[in-house]
């Protein structure tokens, strides 16, 4: 039990040891910042990892540049703009809609609508199609063998 307990508490800890204590600022406010920051930027390595929990050393760069550019005196959205000049929109969980990232912003409206339309289509195809019963020779022979197997069964119930 006390080995689950110490991996369980590695793992969760995990992102806790990205941020490494010499990165840390004296200032708690502009170390705030900085991790707000940190959050909402895209690790390039990682891809789909905020670098302030990520372990990449151009994470760890990227960190150490966002609070070089908090204690130079710039605000967060500057810091945000230098980003992205660097790296492009793609840095930021958040871009911002503008045209080069329209298809970004909606794909997944339209992706959505076109799935939509695909399902209705077919299931009012499905509607359409009528349901062929069967003529009048068919039901009667139908009948029959119903009948038959009625009537066998009955014999084997009896015996």
């Amino acid at each position: 039990m006390r080995h689950v307990m110490l991996i369980l508490a590695l793992v969760f800890a995990g992102p806790a040891f990205a941020v490494e204590p010499d990165e840390v600022l004296a200032d708690p406010v502009l170390e705030e910042r900085a991790r707000e920051i940190s959050k909402n930027v895209r690790c390039v390595v990682c891809q789909n990892e905020p670098i302030d929990s990520s372990n990449a050393g151009v994470a760890r760069d990227l960190r150490i540049l966002i609070r070089e550019r908090l204690v130079a005196g710039d605000t967060n959205a500057e810091v945000e703009a230098f980003l992205v000049a660097r790296y492009g929109d793609y840095v930021l969980f958040k871009p911002p809609f503008k045209p080069s990232t329209y298809a970004l912003w909606l794909a997944p409206v339209a992706l959505i609508g076109f799935g939509g339309l695909a399902a209705y289509s077919a299931f009012a195809r499905r509607k359409k199609q009528a349901v062929v019963g069967l003529s009048a020779d068919e039901d009667a022979e139908a009948e029959a063998l119903l009948a038959q197997f009625a009537e066998k069964d009955g014999k084997n119930d009896k015996t």
